[in-house]
């Protein structure tokens, strides 16, 4: 299991380039991977989102990745025809105004336009040769980061759970308690009204249709089916993230509609933990990938 929050940085130089790659993470539904890099790595960008992808399912992820050559690889060029065009300008306006005795300083026609021409060569697949370690184990650094806040989460989820677990073995072991105090209260009722003349039939016939109305025993047994599912995902499955959101709505519907047929105090107590504990978990659930 892991969270869907996570960290990794590593800064290196690497054959006189200095680098740095960043990865964060928060919660999302689904897998939303921004890639910042210099726009002369680009053609690595595809590369980068694949080996990413293949490793991680869900969350917001920005991945930043630095490069700063040590050693220049600027190529500088003239152009000297530029150069002398301007020269003959300055030197027409100046005649114009009737300066014919003008030296233009050499600074004033370098910094034109065009005079001094500055290029740069990239060759991405090179820069990935020095990036890609540096990358793979920041992602490494990353994942298991992920990991260990998972496992953490995990922790947490199956103490949730095992109070859910108290919960409904409490309601299953009620149940008898609910049909017993339901014959009480009626034929308590029964004989304050008629004495010695309560007819036991009655009491049974009613005694029936309340448990008909109020019984919880069907919604014992999907809870707890639920319960041993929403187990299962957190042991087994390594991404349960939307099933545990899925099983948690699911559990949910059962124990509100326990609630709403509850006469008894002691159970509405136990709906009311079970309600606080699953809703830990379907908070829990969405940190989870």
């Amino acid at each position: 299991m892991n969270s869907m929050t996570g960290y990794g940085f590593k800064e290196a130089i690497v054959e006189n380039t200095q680098i740095s790659v960043e990865i964060k993470s928060v919660n999302s539904r689904f897998l939303d991977l921004s890639v910042n890099i210099p726009s002369f790595l680009n053609p690595l960008e595809a590369r980068i989102r694949k080996t990413v992808s293949e490793k991680i399912v869900r969350g917001k992820i920005d991945l930043t990745i630095r490069v700063r050559d040590n050693n220049s690889t600027a190529k500088v060029s003239a152009d000297p025809a530029a150069a002398k065009m301007y020269s003959d300008a300055i030197l027409e306006i100046a005649k114009a105004l009737g300066k014919s005795e003008v030296e233009i300083p050499l600074s004033l026609i370098v910094s034109q336009e065009g005079v001094l021409n500055v290029s740069h060569e990239y060759d991405a697949e090179s820069y990935w040769k020095k990036i890609e370690g540096v990358f793979s184990e920041v992602l490494s650094q990353f994942i298991e980061d992920r990991k260990r806040e998972g496992e953490n989460l995990k922790s947490d989820l199956l103490e949730k759970l095992s109070t859910l677990d108290e919960c409904a073995a409490f309601l299953k072991k009620w149940q008898p308690e609910m049909e017993k105090r339901f014959r009480e209260q009626i034929s308590a009722k029964f004989h304050e009204l008629l004495t010695d003349k309560a007819d036991e039939n009655r009491i049974m016939s009613e005694t029936a249709a309340m448990i008909v109305k109020y019984t919880i025993n069907e919604e014992i047994i999907r809870l707890q089916s639920h319960l041993q599912a929403l187990r299962k995902e957190i042991n087994e499955n390594p991404i349960p993230g939307k099933k545990i959101d899925f099983i948690c709505q699911e559990a949910n519907r059962e124990i509100n509609t326990i609630g709403s047929k509850n006469q008894f105090t002691e159970v509405g107590e136990k709906v009311i933990d079970a309600k606080n504990a699953l809703e830990n978990i379907r908070e829990q659930g969405k940190n989870i990938e």
